[in-house]
């Protein structure tokens, strides 16, 4: 893994040589046009190099806009899109790929995730995002909200591992048996929701926070980088995308690392990659 010298500069290596930054801004939820528009460059502008998009959260567009007009050379960011559940399978992988790049307005992307392990189609997808990346259209190719039975699935078939399983990661959700199966195939974990979706009345985070001189979206995002885990919070206001980046000056001792991780719950705030009906 790269040095973590800081939250805009270096980044793991993936399985299939490229560096992706740590840190990133997840827009799900975030409105199309300008709301977007705005988080995207305020982002841009704060140092952040990777934004974090999916077809299914119908703001592609403005992504996009953002990225033609933030003034920061394409070669510098790294964008990921998501396939959405509806499209999946071979051919309509590679038709809803196309609408995300006119969309996107990119040539390349350098992310392409399956968004959820739709059972009966997810290895048909895995097999149109293969192809994706023969043909140079992306640069690499990942999951998301797999589970390990999901993984193995993928990886038996094809033989390609994915670069990035991009899943629900937090103190209260700490997934160990997927860390587990990615770390022994060389399988990057991103959080998404690793703020619990504002669920940060904790008492032990509280007390961190006031023992590190830092929020709790900062111990939080620090216990991620110090798993190894790329982490891309949400946020549309400028102070918070500011402050999500604040947490690459300080580290966790061993033991509060270990403290967070025993918060567990197996608590998900999403739904459950074994059951979901969308």
């Amino acid at each position: 893994m790269s040095e973590m010298n800081g939250p805009f500069t270096g980044g793991p290596t993936l399985n299939d040589g490229v560096t992706m930054p740590w840190l990133g801004l997840g827009v799900w939820q975030t409105k199309d046009g300008e709301e977007v528009i705005h988080a995207v460059k305020t982002a841009i502008e704060t140092g952040y190099r990777s934004i974090d998009t999916a077809a299914g959260y119908n703001n592609e567009e403005g992504v996009g806009q953002a990225i033609r007009e933030c003034g920061v050379p394409r070669e510098e960011l790294f964008i990921t899109t998501k396939v959405r559940n509806p499209d999946q399978g071979y051919e309509s992988t590679l038709k809803a790929f196309e609408v995300s790049r006119k969309k996107l307005g990119l040539d390349v992307i350098d992310l392409y995730l399956i968004h959820w392990p739709v059972a009966g189609k997810y290895r048909d997808t895995w097999k149109a995002l293969i192809h994706l990346q023969k043909e140079g259209l992306v640069k690499s190719i990942g999951v998301s909200n797999f589970q390990t039975h999901h993984l193995q699935d993928i990886i038996d078939d094809t033989g390609v591992v994915p670069v990035v399983d991009q899943i629900e990661f937090h103190p209260l959700l700490t997934q160990r048996e997927v860390l587990k199966f990615a770390k022994a195939h060389d399988i990057q974990v991103e959080a998404w929701s690793p703020l619990m979706q504002g669920n940060l009345d904790v008492p032990l985070l509280k007390e961190l926070a006031e023992r590190y001189g830092k929020t709790v979206a900062q111990i939080v995002l620090r216990w991620d980088l110090q798993q190894g885990v790329i982490t891309i919070p949400k946020s549309v206001h400028a102070e918070r995308i500011v402050e999500n980046a604040g947490f690459f000056d300080f580290t966790l001792s061993d033991e509060d690392v270990k403290a967070i991780e025993d918060l567990n719950q197996n608590h998900r705030f999403g739904p459950d990659p074994d059951n979901f009906n969308f």
